[in-house]
C-alpha cells in the first residue's frame, strides 16, 4: 500500500432509534430526547478512522445539525477521528436530502480536496440512502455503494459491495465516494468523557458555504402532513394452552378472509395503494381502470412520467409503470438497460421506450438529456440499490425534489404528493420543482392487468461511459421479488435460533409462504438483506403476516403495515407487536408452529 488518504467521514445525529418521533412539520424531534450518532454512520465513522491509520493518512468527520450535533464529532475524535467540522446555522433546518447534501458538499468542496468521502448507507430515521449518491455527483465522484469489504492499494479501491439480492465485487480510483454496509465492521461506541475533542472541532455556518439558498428555501421537498404510525389491527392477545390459543387465533384467520383473498384484490381503487392503506389519503387517489389505459389521459402527473427501470427486475418495473398510469401520465417513457420487446413493454404500460446504458450514473444522464428538452415532468425509480443511485444522481443534477421509498403516490395540483414511512410514523411529502422524482419501495404497488395489443417505439439514448466503477463479478443470493409477490410472509427475529430454520418449513409449505426476517437477523447474517423487512429494509403486503420470535416495534412492524392480517408469535405477554397484530399467541414460536400447522391443515385441508 503506498501513499497516505485524506479522508472525509459524513455523520448524522438522531434520536436514540427507540425514542424516534416528529414534531408536526415532519422534523425529528430532538429536545428532551436522547441523542446518539446514527447507527450506520458509527461504521462509516470506524471505516474512515481505519483506512486513514492504514494509509498513514488523516480522517476528518463532517455533521450538519444543531449545536447539540457536536456530540457526534467529540465521539468520532475519541474513537480516532483526527478533527470534526459542525456544519451549523438556524438557516440550514429543515433542510431535505438535496439541500442536506449540497451543504455537505460546500463544506467539503472549501476544505478539500479529499481522496475518500465515506458515508453510512443510510440512516435509521428514513433510510432514503439519497445524500451520498447526491453528494457523490455534486462533487463528480464515482461511487461503490453498500461496502462491505475494502482494500486499499496505492489509488485503488477494492470492494464487496452489497445489494438487493446478493453482492458485486467492484475497483475504483480515488477520488471516490463509497457508502458502508451495516456488517462492514463494528462500530465506533465511546462510553467515556468526550470533551477533550472540542479544540479540534471547527464551526462553519451557512455563510462559510457560499449564498445558498439553505435549509427550507434550498428544499425542492416538503412535508406537509405527519402521522402517528398507529396500525389498524384487532390486537387481539390471546391466552391460556397453547393450542387453544392456536385454534383461536386461527379463526380469527379464517374469519378475516386473509387467506381466501385473492391477489388481485390489494389496492381497491387505486393503482398506488394496497389493501388495507395505512391511512386515509388527504386527497383522493386517482381511480384505476381495469386495464391499463391508452396514451392521451388528464396529465394530472404535470408532464410525462418517466421510469428508470434496473435490469433484471421485471416485477418493479411493471409496479412503476402501473403506478404512471394511475398518475394520468399522457406519456411513459421507460427508460433502461436493455432492448425489451416492444409489444411486451407496451402491455406493461410504456408507451415509448428509450435504451441506454445499465449504469446508474449513465442511466441518471440519460434520463437528463431527456428532460432537458421536456422541462418538466415526473420520474419513477425502484427504491432500490440502484435505483436510489439512479435517482439522487438526476435530482441532484437537476436541482429537483426526491421522495425516497414512497409507499403510496398521488397527485395534488400537478404536484407530486407521497406518503412513506418513517421510523417514527407516516409523513406525506410533495415535490416543489418542474422535475418531481420518487423512488418507490419494490412491492407496495399493483400491477395493473396488460394493456392491449400494441407496440412501444424504441430509441436510443446515446451516453458516453464515464466507467469510473469496474464490477469484475456480481452474485445474485436471492430473488427480491418472491418475497415483493408473496401472499403470505413469514417472518423471524432473535428469538429464533437459525440452527432451526428448518423447523418452520411445515409451516412455509401449509401456508405457501415466504420467510422474512427483522433487522437484527440480516445483522448477523442470519438471512440475506434482501430479506429484511422494516422501515431500514423492504415493505411487504401480503393478505397474511406471521412474525414468529421478534418484539415488533414500530421500525420493523412499519414494513408490514399493508397486510391484510398479522397474526404474531411471542412468549412476552407485554411485547410490543401484540398491539400491531390481529391476533397474538403469547408462546414460545417452537410450540406454537406444530400446533400452527396443525390447524392450518385442519383448515386448508
Amino acid at each position: 500500500m503506498a501513499g497516505s488518504l485524506r479522508i472525509a467521514v459524513l455523520a448524522k445525529q438522531v434520536p436514540l432509534h427507540d425514542d424516534l418521533c416528529l414534531d408536526a412539520d415532519g422534523r425529528l424531534r430532538r429536545e428532551g430526547r436522547p441523542l446518539e450518532m446514527n447507527p450506520y454512520c458509527r461504521r462509516a465513522v470506524a471505516k474512515g478512522v481505519e483506512t486513514a491509520r492504514a494509509t498513514g493518512g488523516a480522517c476528518t468527520v463532517y455533521t450538519l445539525g444543531p449545536p447539540a450535533a457536536a456530540e457526534v464529532l467529540r465521539e468520532a475524535i475519541a474513537w480516532g477521528a483526527d478533527d470534526g467540522v459542525l456544519i451549523t446555522d438556524p438557516v440550514l433546518a429543515g433542510s431535505d436530502t438535496l439541500a442536506t447534501a449540497r451543504a455537505l458538499a460546500a463544506a467539503l468542496r472549501r476544505d478539500g480536496p479529499y481522496d475518500l468521502v465515506v458515508a453510512g448507507l443510510g440512516s435509521v430515521d428514513a433510510d432514503t440512502g439519497q445524500v451520498a449518491p447526491q453528494v457523490a455527483e455534486l462533487l463528480d465522484l464515482p461511487l461503490l455503494t453498500g461496502v462491505r469489504d475494502l482494500t486499499v492499494e496505492g489509488r485503488t479501491l477494492h470492494a464487496r459491495c452489497e445489494r438487493d439480492d446478493g453482492y458485486m465485487i467492484a475497483w475504483t480510483r480515488v477520488p471516490a465516494l463509497i457508502s458502508v454496509a451495516e456488517r462492514s465492521c463494528d462500530p465506533c461506541k465511546v462510553p467515556q468523557d468526550r470533551r477533550a475533542g472540542d479544540d479540534r472541532i471547527t464551526v462553519l455556518t451557512s455563510a462559510d458555504l457560499g449564498p445558498g439558498p439553505w435549509g427550507a428555501a434550498g428544499s425542492p421537498t416538503r412535508v406537509d402532513e405527519v402521522r402517528t404510525a398507529a396500525a389498524r389491527r384487532a390486537g387481539v392477545r390471546l391466552s391460556g394452552p397453547v393450542e387453544l390459543q392456536v385454534r383461536e387465533a386461527v379463526a380469527l384467520l379464517a374469519a378475516s378472509g386473509a387467506l381466501s383473498r385473492p391477489a388481485a384484490a390489494r389496492g381497491p381503487g387505486s393503482a398506488v395503494a394496497a389493501v388495507p392503506p395505512p391511512v386515509p389519503p388527504v386527497a383522493p387517489v386517482p381511480p384505476v381502470a381495469p386495464v391499463l389505459a391508452a396514451p392521451g389521459g388528464s396529465g394530472a402527473a404535470g408532464g410525462p412520467v418517466t421510469v428508470l427501470a434496473e435490469t433484471g427486475r421485471e416485477r418493479v418495473t411493471r409496479e412503476l409503470l402501473s403506478a404512471a398510469a394511475a398518475l394520468g401520465a399522457h406519456r411513459t417513457v421507460l427508460l433502461c438497460g436493455q432492448r425489451p420487446d416492444p409489444c411486451t413493454a407496451w402491455s406493461w404500460g410504456a408507451d415509448e421506450v428509450v435504451v441506454t446504458r445499465p449504469e446508474a450514473e449513465d442511466l441518471a444522464t440519460a434520463a437528463a438529456l431527456l428532460l432537458a428538452d421536456a422541462g418538466t415532468g415526473t420520474v419513477l425509480a425502484p427504491g432500490t440499490t440502484w435505483g436510489r443511485e439512479a435517482a439522487a444522481r438526476l435530482a441532484a443534477r437537476l436541482g429537483a425534489g426526491l421522495v425516497g421509498d414512497a409507499e403510496t403516490l398521488e397527485t395534488a395540483d400537478g404536484r407530486l404528493v407521497c406518503w412513506k414511512s418513517t421510523a417514527a410514523g407516516l409523513a406525506r411529502v410533495s415535490v416543489h420543482s418542474p422535475v418531481q422524482l420518487a423512488t418507490v419501495r419494490p412491492g407496495v404497488l399493483p400491477v395493473l392487468p396488460p394493456r392491449a395489443a400494441g407496440a412501444a417505439p424504441i430509441t436510443a439514448a446515446h451516453v458516453a461511459a464515464r466507467g469510473r466503477v469496474t464490477v469484475s463479478e456480481r452474485v445474485a443470493e436471492d430473488d427480491p421479488a418472491d418475497l415483493a409477490a408473496a401472499r403470505v410472509v413469514v417472518g423471524v427475529g432473535q428469538g429464533v435460533d437459525p440452527e432451526r430454520y428448518a423447523e418452520l418449513k411445515p409451516l412455509l409449505d401449509v401456508l405457501d409462504a415466504e420467510l422474512a426476517a427483522t433487522r437484527k437477523v440480516t445483522d448477523r447474517g442470519w438471512l440475506p438483506r434482501s430479506r429484511q423487512i422494516g422501515i431500514t429494509g423492504r415493505a411487504v403486503a401480503p393478505a397474511l403476516y406471521v412474525l414468529l420470535g421478534a418484539s415488533g416495534k414500530n421500525t420493523h412492524m412499519s414494513g408490514v403495515r399493508r397486510a391484510g392480517f398479522v397474526l404474531a408469535v411471542n412468549p412476552d405477554p407485554h411485547a410490543p407487536v401484540f398491539a400491531s397484530a390481529d391476533a397474538g399467541v403469547v408462546a414460545g414460536w417452537a410450540e406454537a408452529v406444530p400446533a400452527l400447522v396443525g390447524e392450518l391443515r385442519a383448515l386448508t385441508g
